[in-house]
């Protein structure tokens, strides 16, 4: 009776989910540090605020069987900057940042450029050109 009986615990099965979200909010942190690109709705600011769904482009999908995330980031970028060595920056600091945060292995990040960012000067033309428009409208309803 006083023979002492060894037993085997099962091996425990360490589970960790990351939401969708985190990831979202990791890559909206890191391309707001990134200089000529911006999101196609929204803003840093309305995200921060918690104005949900006013930043779009961002699609995360998980694979769970392989501790993997891969990522697709549609973006504006500023005229005149390479679109090939933006988009590597992109990659490597949005690879480099998921990978530092969640411990996953970031198995692709596809850049999709959408659409050409006006610079100032195209800005100072198209703010001209309404208020040459509204004082053209005000004297002809006169």
């Amino acid at each position: 009776m006083s023979e002492k009986e060894e037993f085997e615990l099962p091996d425990t099965v360490y589970i960790r989910d990351v939401d969708s979200g985190v990831f979202e909010s990791i890559v909206i942190k890191c391309l707001s540090k990134i200089e000529g690109v911006s999101f196609l709705g929204g803003s840093l600011i309305d995200h921060l605020l918690g104005r949900e769904g006013l930043i779009k482009g961002i699609h995360v999908e998980q694979d769970a069987d392989n501790h993997s995330v891969g990522v697709k980031i549609e973006l504006n970028i500023a005229y005149g900057l390479s679109i090939p060595e933006k988009a590597e920056e992109v990659q490597k600091k949005v690879a480099k940042a998921i990978t530092e945060l969640t411990g996953l292995h970031v198995s692709c990040v596809h850049v999709i450029f959408k659409g050409i960012m006006p610079d100032k000067e195209d800005l100072d033309e198209l703010k001209e050109q309404e208020t040459v428009t509204e004082y053209s409208e005000e004297a002809f309803q006169s």
